[in-house]
C-alpha cells in the first residue's frame, strides 16, 4: 500500500515558488509514495467556530482529504517574517474539533522557498509550531528552506534542480518512515 502525503500549498500565486516546489515533489515522489496537492485552500472561510457544523463544503474537503492521507507537507513561503495567513487558516481547520482533527498524530513536514537569504526559516518554525500545538507529529529534522528562490529558480523549475529533488526525496522518505511507524503502533 503506498503512503499517501497530503501537500498544502501556502501561496496563491500562479508562478509561486512553492507551488513549484509541490509540483516536483509531485513529478519527482519515490516508488511507493503518492503526493497529492490539495487545490481548495483559496475556498476556505477564515477559521468560526459559530460556522463550524459540517456544512461548509470546502472545509470537509480538506478535512477528508487530510483524514486519508498518512501524512502531510506544508509548503511555506516567507511573508513579513511568518507564514501566510492562507497555511494558517488551514491549519486552524485542520485542528478542529480539538485533539481529534484531522492532523492529529499524523506526520508532518515543513519545507519552502522564499526570495530572502534564509529561506523562510521564520515562516517555516512558526508553521511547524502551530501544527503541532494543532495536533500533527511534526518532524523537525525534516524540512528543506531554500532561499533566494527568484535566483535560484529563474532559469529552471525547482524539478529540475538536482540538489533539491534529492532532498524532497529525502523528506519523503522520512515521512513515509514515521508514517509506517504510526500504522505499526
Amino acid at each position: 500500500m503506498p503512503t499517501r502525503i497530503l501537500a498544502l500549498v501556502g501561496s496563491l500565486r500562479a508562478g509561486s515558488h512553492n507551488r513549484q516546489l509541490a509540483e516536483a515533489a509531485v513529478h519527482h515522489a519515490p516508488p511507493g509514495i503518492e503526493i497529492t496537492i490539495f487545490e481548495g485552500l483559496a475556498d476556505l472561510p477564515f477559521y468560526n467556530e459559530d460556522v463550524d457544523d459540517g456544512t461548509e463544503h470546502a472545509v470537509e474537503a480538506l478535512r477528508a482529504a487530510a483524514h486519508v492521507a498518512d501524512a502531510l507537507v506544508l509548503f511555506s513561503p516567507e511573508y513579513n517574517g511568518t507564514m501566510p495567513a492562507l497555511l494558517k487558516n488551514a491549519i486552524d481547520w485542520l485542528s478542529r474539533p480539538f485533539g481529534a482533527g484531522a492532523i492529529a498524530g499524523k506526520p508532518l513536514a515543513v519545507v519552502g522557498a522564499t526570495h530572502g537569504s534564509y529561506g523562510g526559516v521564520w515562516a517555516h518554525d512558526d508553521v511547524r509550531k502551530s501544527a503541532g500545538i494543532a495536533g500533527a507529529v511534526v518532524l523537525k529534522d525534516v524540512q528543506l528552506s531554500v532561499p533566494a528562490s527568484h535566483t535560484r529558480f529563474a532559469e529552471i523549475h525547482p524539478s529540475e534542480d538536482g540538489e533539491v529533488t534529492a532532498r524532497l526525496a529525502e523528506i519523503f522518505a522520512g515521512l513515509r518512515e514515521a508514517a509506517e511507524h504510526r500504522r505499526l503502533r
